[in-house]
């Protein structure tokens, strides 16, 4: 699926919710689904700069395409970067570069987040981009 689609299925997925306790409880199982990141890479360097809870992060580049692999320790965290990696991985470095993000603004996420959860969801996002930018050289 392509960037678009994952996040029209995530809207779609939203839209069964009536409350944001439901959504919340989805956020949480959606944690409990992320593919993990191998503990090898649960180091520094992988930590994700601007989140408050611990929020690992590993790309690997692998048949042009750019696969995602992470982990935290806050349950809600570990629920938003279910989404962003399942809307990323997978796409090539040109795409997750360039990708305009709308699921959090379309399922109402930005406005129910905290300050620190909504900077670090950014931060997350960058830094997936930012290694869609570096892999690009790779691509040529």
């Amino acid at each position: 699926m392509t960037i678009k689609e994952q996040q029209d299925t995530i809207i779609e997925e939203f839209g069964f919710f009536t409350d944001w306790t439901e959504k919340y409880e989805y956020i949480i199982q959606l944690g409990k689904d992320l593919p993990l990141i191998d503990e090898q890479y649960k180091k520094e360097e992988n930590l994700i700069k601007g989140c408050q809870s611990k929020v690992w992060l590993h790309a690997e580049y692998k048949d042009g395409r750019i696969f995602f692999t992470a982990d935290s320790d806050a349950v809600i965290t570990k629920g938003l970067v279910s989404m962003v990696v399942r809307v990323l991985s997978g796409q090539s470095p040109r795409d997750v570069a360039g990708a305009e993000i709308y699921f959090v603004d379309a399922i109402g996420l930005k406005s129910h987040l905290s300050l620190t959860r909504s900077n670090g969801l950014l931060s997350m996002l960058k830094q997936m981009k930012m290694y869609g930018v570096a892999l690009m050289n790779v691509e040529m």
